[in-house]
């Protein structure tokens, strides 16, 4: 199943690696960069670079080869994953960017010391690039080199390293800047090159009356049953957003991209417009799964994508514009990784270990520990043997399981101001247990489980209402002990006075002055019409 590559679209993938690496070269070598310059683009971002920059890190190879064949195996229902992720945004934007901002961060472990204290920065950063490891690079690594070896034959391995290779060579030079600025050019180019095929698609297939015409109904439902193993309509509702708080707001992935803004303005409104953009995913990268199960009835699973490049449903030179978007969505997500493991070291470690260091070391040692994680990565291309090949539940199933201690610490220390480091720590402690408890049974005994108690309840369980139940857990873990009796030692007090309850009035009076304000009223009816577009799509595919 390998593609008709022409002339042109070797071209045309040839003309969009120049352009990447020359935008990548060309704001690395514009100044000598400071600490801030390389880590958070000199806090000089504006709201449409910013909301570019985080759908482009979010959107990688997985999304393409496992929403695809996620849509390809079971219909529109993994879209309900993009549509949580649409609400978070929005909180992320409204509530929590102005906390982040006003705390004078410039990573998540750091905001978790002055929130609590300095015992949980460390760890946290250690978790944080663990994560990264197996869940971004490795994840991206493999769904990309799939792709590459089912469209041309190439070996995984190799195409994974010339990915690597390319990608950090200007976000070793540039820092957060380069992969920024590079964002907005990736961005535009993979949703061009993901609509176009979906396109063509939809055209080969008949319309949207052919293609509900060679598909099961249960293909057009979005809510499935309680029951269902992937995804149970509760799991859905209840344990997605759980996810997602882990993922769109602890993590320093996409907080790198808020804490870049020049204003508070720009990060709400930046947040605001890649809420707008994610949900695209459900029309550019679901639906071609359920184009690609209409078109050819053997298909499988992650085959979903590959199908429909290889299929003769493309004109000339489209195919180098489609597999353009899908190498930008890998290496817009790569560097962005890069970038972020950089600043957790050197933010997170080496400038704790070494407050005196100037800019210019700081700047060094972040380039350093970027090339290192490239390294890194290569070495870690043979992960991907590991790796499911169902990538996108894959991927989902492994956050449900580390993601709700992580959620309820972070929640709950938005929140309350009486929530304190000792609970915090005792959650994460417990917590991560009894998901790795999770894990490592699903790993030893897989499905063969029957008969063996608990153990088949906790391995059997939807990893969705897994979610819920983790996170229940967590949450009773931590104010019970944030509240109870202490004796006289009193806990540390936060450094952090600006929270949700703030985040709140100070919106209240924003809302009271929104007249005289016309960038808050923007961002209300952009809010609104958000909701709207996703009521409207559970209303037509429920």
């Amino acid at each position: 199943m390998q593609v008709d590559f022409t002339f042109l679209d070797s071209l045309i993938l040839l003309v969009y690696l120049i352009i990447v690496l020359s935008l990548g070269f060309y704001y690395s070598s514009k100044k000598e960069q400071s600490y801030e310059d390389y880590f958070l683009a000199g806090r000089k971002m504006g709201w449409i670079t910013i909301g570019l920059s985080i759908f482009a890190t979010n959107i990688s190879s997985e999304h393409f080869i496992g929403l695809a064949g996620a849509g390809a195996a079971r219909g529109l229902a993994v879209g309900q994953f993009e549509l949580m992720a649409v609400f978070i945004l929005i909180i992320l934007g409204w509530i929590i960017a102005p906390i982040y901002i006003k705390s004078g961060v410039t990573t998540t472990p750091e905001f978790l010391e002055k929130r609590f204290d300095p015992s949980l920065r460390k760890p946290f950063a250690v978790i944080s690039i663990i994560i990264y490891i197996f869940t971004k690079i490795s994840v991206s690594l493999f769904a990309g080199g799939l792709l590459f070896y089912k469209m041309f034959g190439i070996n995984i391995y190799t195409s994974a390293i010339m990915i690597v290779l390319f990608t950090g060579l200007y976000s070793v030079l540039g820092g957060a800047t380069a992969v920024m600025k590079t964002h907005i050019f990736q961005a535009v180019i993979l949703i061009v090159g993901a609509l176009l095929l979906t396109i063509f698609g939809l055209k080969a297939v008949g319309g949207f009356a052919g293609l509900k015409a060679k598909l099961p109904p249960d293909f057009f439902n979005m809510f499935k049953s309680a029951s269902d193993p992937d995804y149970p309509w509760t799991g859905v509702i209840f344990g997605a957003p759980i996810l997602a708080f882990w993922y769109w707001i602890t993590d320093q992935y996409f907080i790198q991209k808020i804490l870049s803004a020049k204003s508070i303005n720009d990060a709400r409104m930046g947040s605001l417009f890649a809420a707008l953009l994610k949900v695209t995913p459900i029309f550019i990268l679901v639906l071609p799964g359920l184009i690609a199960a209409a078109l050819f009835q053997d298909v499988k699973g992650d085959e979903a994508y590959t199908s429909l490049l290889a299929a003769n449903i493309l004109p000339l030179g489209i195919k180098g514009i489609v597999l353009s978007g899908l190498l930008a969505a890998i290496m817009s997500s790569l560097a962005s990784v890069f970038n972020t493991v950089a600043v957790l070291f050197t933010n997170d470690f080496y400038k704790v270990n070494n407050p005196n260091a100037s800019d210019r070391e700081l700047v060094l040692v972040g380039r350093l520990a970027t090339t290192c994680i490239v390294i890194l990565a290569i070495l870690c291309v043979p992960l991907v043997k590991l790796i499911n090949s169902q990538v996108y539940l894959y991927l989902q199933s492994l956050q449900g399981y580390i993601s709700p201690p992580i959620t309820a610490v972070f929640l709950w220390g938005f929140i309350l101001k009486k929530v304190n480091a000792k609970a915090a720590i005792g959650t994460l402690i417990i917590g991560e247990g009894i998901g790795l408890l999770r894990l490592f049974l699903e790993m030893i005994y897989g499905t063969n489980v029957s008969g063996m108690g608990l153990v088949s309840v906790l391995v059997n369980i939807n990893f969705l209402h897994f979610s819920i139940f983790l996170f229940l857990v967590s949450t009773f873990i931590i104010l019970v002990l944030s509240y109870a009796p202490r004796g006289e030692k009193k806990s540390k007090v936060s450094s952090i006075q600006y929270l949700v309850p703030n985040s709140f009035s100070e919106l209240a009076v924003s809302f009271s002055n929104s007249r005289s304000n016309g960038y808050f009223r923007v961002n209300i009816v952009i809010s609104a019409f958000i909701l709207l577009v996703i009521i409207g799509l559970w209303s037509l595919w429920f």
